[in-house]
């Protein structure tokens, strides 16, 4: 057990994002659907959307997610301590995805790691990061890594919100010493009860959407998170002697949940309105408020529909977007929504698209929502540390072929998603069933269900990393290695090797 002093800079070491390898257009699912022109692609922001075949769940995104993190960054499952799955893809309404990802564990001897299941809609992968970094920076802690895993499925019924699915999962590993460090004492939430998106349907993975209130209840949060967050960093500011006044160009990018790109931007143009409104005495003749005196009076909850603001303010904030907030939406745009990994799929593609000397130093505002409803807005700083070979330089190469793999995968038409939308709602919980999509199709290195027995027990392979070995029989080697912790004292030293089976009984 670790009883040095308080961890250092905890945060964010690793990041692996895993989407699926085929898309829909979204163009051509406008014209099969047979709505205007730019109805998802212009309205909604979204040009392509990821989905799963019957062959994908969620618990083999997990699986396929988690061995994608441990094996790019040489890790042993030795050096984790606690797990936990953010996830509100529910296929056992008792066996939680986390005791699945054990069997990855098994050969390591490894069965001492904390953490469950964390669930409310999209917010369930920021409750499990907070949970990671608050057991790192506890007494419990015992100087391993933490590691959260938020994945999921996001379908709906045909109609108007089907566009804006997707799916996808991310593996998070959080330990001391970390290029994107957590910034404490500075974390804004707003808890709510609302009934904007919900699954009370027990057999459908179909959510009862009330869409106009869900983005009111979206924009909302925001308002009161970000002013949460001001008031603990102006206390922090004042604490330490400064009387400067919190803005957005206090951060260096901005990242958001997406349930598609267009909301981002209206949530960037929301958060300039709060700063006007906030601002004693605003210059409307010069910089970015120019021309907005008309809104000076404006109560922000009679605002979340009034075009008028809204255009006003996402034409103010125009600059900004470009310069925080574009380069994040990378996934969102060509994926869809992921649900619990949205937001670090958000940040994923920012670090993706920027340089570690571009990235050092800056601080990352993170806002995370969850319907019915949970959000919170905190901040990530960006280590200083950039040179070649350093963690940040690391976490930014580990993510460098987002796009490449994007390009990668194959766009099926909408007329066959729609076949595969209806599989899977006729299929989602069947007992003695073998899955019909294709293996082959796949990206190398995926986890997929195999069957679905009698009592419901799902089984698993994984598709080989080399195409000329059987996926039944594959195994993953791993030399014998050392692994030395980034604790502040390098805390513990561990050694792993052998094999690892890869077919798995769920």
């Amino acid at each position: 057990i670790y009883l040095g002093p308080w961890p250092k800079d905890v945060g964010i070491i690793a990041l692996e994002l895993y989407f699926p390898s085929q898309y829909v257009d979204q163009t051509e699912l406008e014209e099969f659907d047979g709505v205007p022109t730019g109805k998802y692609t212009v309205g909604l922001g979204q040009a392509r959307m990821g989905f799963c075949s019957d062959r994908e769940d969620i618990n083999s995104l997990c699986l396929t997610v988690v061995q994608r993190l441990m094996e790019k960054n040489a890790l042993s499952y030795n050096s984790i301590g606690r797990l936990e799955v953010g996830t509100e893809t529910i296929i056992d309404k008792s066996k939680s995805v986390k005791t699945a990802l054990m069997q990855l564990f098994e050969n390591s001897g490894n069965t001492d790691v904390e953490g469950i299941d964390t669930t409310n809609a999209c917010y369930g992968g920021t409750a499990a990061l907070f949970n990671a970094v608050n057991w790192v920076e506890s007494s419990s802690w015992d100087g391993r890594y933490a590691l959260v895993v938020a994945g999921d499925i996001a379908v709906y019924a045909t109609g108007s919100a089907r566009p804006t699915g997707g799916a996808g999962a991310v593996a998070i590993l959080i330990g001391p010493n970390a290029p994107l460090a957590f910034e404490r004492g500075l974390r804004g939430t707003h808890m709510q009860h609302a009934y904007d998106f919900y699954k009370p349907d027990m057999v459908s993975e179909y959510p009862v959407v009330d869409g106009k209130l869900s983005i009111q209840c979206y924009l909302s949060a925001l308002d009161r998170c970000y002013s949460v967050y001001r008031n603990k960093i102006h206390a922090q500011w004042q604490r330490e002697g400064s009387d400067k006044s919190f803005s957005l160009e206090d951060f260096g990018f901005l990242v958001f949940h997406s349930p598609y790109c267009k909301l981002v931007q209206k949530s960037l143009a929301r958060l300039m309105l709060n700063d006007f409104l906030n601002h004693p005495s605003p210059n409307t003749e010069t910089g970015p408020f120019t021309g907005l005196e008309a809104f000076r009076d404006v109560q922000p909850e009679d605002t979340y529909f009034d075009r008028d603001v809204e255009k006003a303010f996402m034409k103010a904030s125009t600059d900004m977007f470009e310069r925080k907030t574009k380069a994040s939406l990378l996934i969102s745009n060509q994926n869809g929504n992921m649900y619990t990994p949205s937001v670090y799929g958000c940040l994923a593609s920012l670090i993706a698209q920027h340089t570690p000397s571009q990235m050092a130093g800056q601080r990352i505002g993170v806002f995370s929502y969850g319907s019915g409803f949970a959000a919170t807005l905190y901040s990530l700083r960006v280590t200083q540390d950039h040179i070649p070979g350093s963690s940040l330089d690391k976490l930014v190469l580990s993510l460098s072929d987002l796009k490449t793999r994007l390009d990668s995968r194959k766009k099926v038409s909408p007329a066959l998603f729609s076949e595969n939308m209806k599989l899977r709602e006729d299929t989602h919980h069947l007992a003695n069933y073998v899955p019909q999509g294709s293996v082959e199709d796949l990206f190398p290195g995926t986890w997929y269900l195999t069957r679905v027995d009698d009592k419901h027990r799902r089984e698993y392979a994984r598709r080989p990393l080399d195409d000329d070995l059987p996926a039944e029989s594959e195994r993953v080697r791993s030399s014998t290695f050392l692994l030395s912790m980034t604790s502040p004292a390098g805390v513990a030293t561990l050694y792993s090797g052998g094999d690892h089976l890869n077919c798995l009984l769920l």
